[in-house]
């Protein structure tokens, strides 16, 4: 299931606490209100740890409910009291979570009851508490400590029959366990044929089988540029010039930024360097359509970046991520790593104003760190796939939450500060990342691209990514 896209943190008013007096301590209302916990459909279900009154054991009870159990292992961080709540309130308003039942409500402190009422309030969330309460003794002093806590707007229930419609049905849908491992057709190595020649090379090199996954990759590179390129204003207004009064860069592409972002959007999800190359190649004769030269370097399989170095965000690894690190902060640390394939010296320049409201991209500013005084030249720019954005907006609710914070602040601070801590995160993330396992010095390989208008006199073949002109071809190979 896709995560919700990440949206405004603006609660609505929270609607009134049902609660549900449970005389008999049935345990059919407890089955039916586990019954009802689904995480991804927006409703929880938690059991607070017995003989404990710790404010912070509340907080990883709701985490856990919320999927997010890994500090039940003896090795796993620990987060303090306040940042264990700010991070409950960071995943219930990027995923979606609605509502929660609370069981042996009748057990919780004020302290532990007003901390829920702070949550209540910060997210807009639907309570639900379930208390046994034999005598009417017992529930005058549950009212006493939920007036205490400021949860006073109540709809209490009583009666195992209307329990039982009040905790409503069971959840629709549920599956139990992870989603299952990723599967991905392998590609042989691809022939570096220049862009005209690169097409035909598969073709006569590659089985049936093999051809058709990588065609697949060259339309869909194909198909990306052209739609790209149809909505750049560079592209509309750009007359191809003359190359014998056309000066060296007067062709350059204006809005490197943008031409680094498209590429990272085209090859987030690529699940092997040899699909990034054939997107890479198609989205390049998308570009010679148009009149428009995209030069990517020539040992594109050997760098590291989007597509070559990443990891694609599915439903797996996504899962792995949201179960494994239940800080906000580590988690999108290490969603990052995964995604842009790049390396953590330039992660660790992330700043809270690096990533959009909207949690779709990521750009650095690396020029400005190190060249101090210096014109800042084009970011380094990365898309946020789908199902990391929520990750990402947890991690920004959860800093801008904190004190003392603005913008210009790190987001990733203390994810990647010290060697104990990246390899605490590595360890804990559980999954191979290969900007880690595989790290390379150069620059990624999509901040090294550029694009340039081609003269005039050059032939650029707009029938499709099947026809190709021998003598219209790129002067560099990709």
């Amino acid at each position: 299931m896709t995560p919700p896209a990440p949206a405004a943190c603006t609660p609505a008013t929270a609607p009134p606490v049902r609660l549900l007096l449970d005389a008999d301590d049935d345990h059919a209302i407890h089955h039916a209100a586990h019954q009802r916990a689904h995480p991804e459909g927006g409703c929880i279900t938690t059991d607070p740890t017995p003989h404990t009154n710790s404010l912070a054991y509340l907080a990883l009870d709701l985490l856990c409910a919320m999927g997010r159990d890994s500090f039940a292992r003896p090795d796993a961080e620990r987060m303090a009291t306040d940042a264990a709540w700010r991070a409950v309130t960071c995943w219930t308003l990027t995923t979606g979570i609605k509502e929660a039942i609370v069981l042996r409500a009748h057990r919780l402190t004020p302290e532990r009851l007003e901390r829920l009422a702070t949550w209540r309030a910060e997210t807009g969330i639907r309570l639900i508490l379930v208390a046994h309460t034999p005598t009417e003794a017992a529930e005058l002093r549950l009212r006493t400590r939920l007036a205490a806590a400021r949860l006073t707007d109540l709809r209490t229930v009583s009666g195992t029959v209307a329990i039982l419609d009040a905790v409503g049905p069971p959840a629709p849908g549920r599956r139990p366990g992870p989603p299952p491992s990723d599967h991905v057709h392998r590609l042989p190595s691809l022939p570096r044929s220049d862009v005209a020649a690169f097409r035909e090379e598969c073709r006569r090199r590659l089985n049936e089988a093999d051809f058709a996954h990588a065609d697949g990759q060259y339309q869909a590179g194909y198909t990306a540029a052209r739609t790209w390129l149809a909505r750049q204003p560079d592209a509309e207004s750009a007359v191809p010039r003359d190359k014998d009064t056309a000066s060296e860069d007067s062709g350059d592409w204006p809005d490197l930024e943008g031409l680094r972002l498209f590429l990272a959007r085209l090859t987030v999800s690529s699940p092997s360097p040899q699909h990034t190359l054939a997107r890479v190649h198609g989205a390049q004769r998308g570009f010679f359509s148009r009149h428009l030269q995209l030069d990517v370097p020539d040992d594109l399989t050997e760098r590291s970046g989007p597509g070559i170095t990443t990891v694609p965000i599915t439903p797996h690894v996504a899962h792995v991520l949201a179960t494994h690190l239940p800080n906000p902060l580590r988690a999108a640390a290490a969603a990052a790593l995964l995604f842009t394939g790049t390396d953590q010296s330039l992660l660790s320049m992330t700043q809270i104003a690096s990533v959009d409201e909207h949690a779709t991209r990521l750009a650095i500013d690396r020029d400005s760190r190190i060249h101090i005084g210096m014109p800042p030249g084009p970011r380094h720019m990365y898309a946020i796939p789908p199902r990391a954005r929520p990750l990402l907006a947890a991690a920004l609710t959860f800093r801008r939450r904190t004190p003392r914070t603005t913008d210009h602040l790190g987001l990733f601070a203390g994810c990647f500060g010290t060697p104990i801590r990246f390899d605490n995160l590595i360890r804990d993330t559980g999954l191979d990342i290969p900007a880690v396992t595989h790290p390379h010095p150069a620059e990624d390989w999509h901040t090294a691209a550029r694009c340039r208008h081609l003269p005039a006199t050059a032939p650029a073949n707009n029938s499709g990514p099947y026809k190709t002109s021998p003598s219209a071809r790129p002067a560099e190979r990709g």
